[in-house]
């Protein structure tokens, strides 16, 4: 017998409940809330923001605006459900402003307790409440022109929904951050975020004045304030435009990298978005000149007609939806790249700020200065002997005066082996000859690649190199991917294989050695990278077997060749894994380290 199962009765929702589940969508937590409110003071004009909150919004979030306002009779239409003034239903595509759902008020409402404050210039104020879903009457009320919306109790309704936010501290973390990308994509617009709590004085967290003048002009000063004059100072002014395309911002010089993506801000039509695919086109702008441990720091803003990208694709429209995202995609990557190859031999300005920092001398010791080893005494003493001599660490040649005037001046020294110094008309340079050799020798390997294939040089005698079965079967796989890379390599029998041809560029090398970076890079990008990339990452192995090793002795002839070299070649500001080629350390630092200014 079929056993007797209580038949489900399909009942329709009352409204209270249907917008508790929509609130569950819009706001997750108060920087959901903060994020609805002020977009929707942006939508309405604003020019000054002001942000309070309390118990990291928990308790209290109140967001007031010098906006258009509303009139008594927009009051009751704001906070019900699928009202907005800012489309009208016939197109969900074409979207020019940040809300457009016309849920985020009566989601808040039927969670909390809002009140809602507004006057139209010219006319009378009006104020209405919601508590739990449940919307008073119209009040005259006494303000300013704008508007006020206070979000008293969040989640008091739905108090299951409490214990899944976080601390006080972590909630009013994501609320400031929420409110520095929105600065960001409104430069020309002022904020205030202020933390309020009872008996005590209000504490100003943020506060951002308009920005004036030029866009760009205006936006690098609000970056300068919002992430440091250090990201500004070495950050690239990106702007590029293609097919109906356009990106604006700015990014770091690869030598300014971090150790996350706490520096990544992306944008659609000066929407912040947390989009995977435009911040993995980001990452992969990168990816010739970071190692896979550091992260590029950008602040993009991606612009195209609205109508050729969906905003609607998520609740909190965090994510976007390209039309041809491809298209978007190879903006972003051929825009940066083209941007910092531009920069040339440029190196961020942190760098010598680092250097500097570590030259500086420790303070005096106040205690008696110790008492030094019989072998430092001894040492002293054969120093000042008649025919003392010790194998120098730095070696100076002289060799026919070169112009200061180069970017990275004239070679006067190499010290142990592997650090150049140069002079310039305003300092000196100090160059990693390891690490610029590599990239020169890498942007040579690109270069001869995309123009006709590596050349390659045949051995005498095939190497034969031993490897495992599975290293052998993965190289094998790719032995045609090899040869315009002018590495030849053929199958020998068992797990061996036999090295044929090396090349040319990097002269007499280990087929053993080569093979073994070759792998390990093949390793380290999977199957799931590119050929591109992986021709690329193993070009950069490649570039760095033909360097010139440290210890190498160079002449003055061959480090000024190498300077000269450095700042005709795109990219030789950073290494092949984004550490700097070089520092330059200006005259007036130097002289500021020896008490002279």
């Amino acid at each position: 017998m079929t056993p007797n199962i209580a038949r489900p009765v399909i009942r329709l929702l009352d409204e209270a409940a249907i917008n508790r589940i929509a609130a569950g969508e819009v706001v997750e937590r108060p920087a959901s809330a903060v994020k609805e409110l002020v977009e929707n003071a942006l939508d309405a004009g604003a020019r000054r923001i002001s942000v309070d909150y309390s118990a990291g919004g928990k308790v209290l979030i109140r967001v007031t605006d010098d906006g258009c306002g509303m009139s008594p009779e927009d009051l009751p239409l704001a906070v019900a459900r699928h009202a907005t003034s800012k489309i009208d239903g016939s197109d969900l595509l074409n979207i020019h402003s940040f809300g457009f759902r016309g849920g985020a008020l009566a989601s808040l409402g039927s969670v909390g307790r809002l009140t809602l404050t507004s006057r139209v210039a010219g006319a009378e104020g009006a104020s209405l409440s919601v508590t739990g879903g449940r919307i008073g009457a119209v009040r005259p009320a006494s303000a300013p022109p704008g508007t006020v919306v206070e979000l008293r109790d969040l989640f008091y309704a739905t108090p299951a929904r409490l214990k899944f936010l976080r601390s006080d501290r972590a909630e009013a973390g994501a609320v400031a951050d929420v409110l520095r990308r929105l600065a960001m994509a409104e430069p020309n617009v002022g904020f205030t975020l202020t933390e309020v709590s009872e008996g005590e004085a209000p504490r100003v967290i943020l506060r951002l004045d308009p920005e004036n003048g030029d866009f760009f002009d205006a936006l690098q000063r609000r970056l300068t304030r919002l992430l440091g004059a250090e990201f500004t100072a070495n950050a690239l002014r990106i702007e590029v435009e293609r097919d109906g395309l356009r990106l604006s911002g700015y990014a770091a010089l690869p030598t300014y990298s971090r150790g996350t993506s706490v520096q990544q801000f992306v944008f659609v039509n000066g929407r912040p978005v947390l989009d995977r695919m435009l911040l993995g086109a980001l990452r992969v702008a990168y990816m010739d000149v970071l190692s896979r441990d550091r992260h590029p720091a950008a602040v993009l803003n991606l612009i195209c007609d609205p109508e050729r990208v969906d905003v609607n694709v998520h609740p909190a429209k965090s994510e976007v939806r390209f039309r041809e995202p491809e298209a978007a995609r190879s903006l972003i990557i051929t825009g940066l790249r083209s941007a910092i190859a531009g920069a040339g031999h440029r190196a961020s300005s942190t760098v010598a700020d680092a250097t500097l920092a570590a030259l500086r001398p420790e303070p005096p010791r106040v205690y008696q200065m110790e008492r030094p080893s019989g072998a430092s005494l001894s040492r002293a003493m054969a120093f000042q002997a008649p025919g003392f001599a010790e194998a120098p660490s730095a070696r100076a040649e002289f060799a026919p005066p070169v112009d200061e005037s180069f970017p990275l001046g004239a070679a006067r020294a190499q010290l142990h082996e592997n650090y150049i110094i140069a002079q310039t008309e305003a300092g000196i340079v100090i160059v990693d000859q390891h690490a610029a050799h590599e990239r020169l020798v890498y942007e040579r390997l690109k270069r001869q690649m995309a123009e006709a294939g590596i050349k390659a040089q045949s051995l005498l005698i095939p190497e034969i190199v031993e490897l495992s079965v599975t290293d052998a079967a993965r190289l094998l796989a790719i032995a045609a991917d090899l040869v315009p890379l002018g590495l030849t390599v053929e199958a020998f029998g068992g797990s061996a294989v036999a090295v044929r041809e090396t090349p040319a560029l990097l002269g007499n090398v280990s087929a053993k050695a080569l093979l073994a970076d070759v792998l390990d890079e093949l390793a380290d990008h999977g199957d799931s990278a590119s050929l591109r990339s992986r021709i690329d990452a193993i070009l950069s192995r490649m570039a760095c077997h033909g360097s010139i090793r440290s210890g190498r002795q160079m002449r003055v002839e061959e480090m000024n060749a190498l300077l000269r070299e450095m700042e005709a070649t795109p990219l030789s500001g950073q290494c092949n894994h984004g550490r700097p080629t070089y520092v330059e350390l200006k005259l007036s630092d130097i002289e500021r380290l020896f008490g002279r200014r």
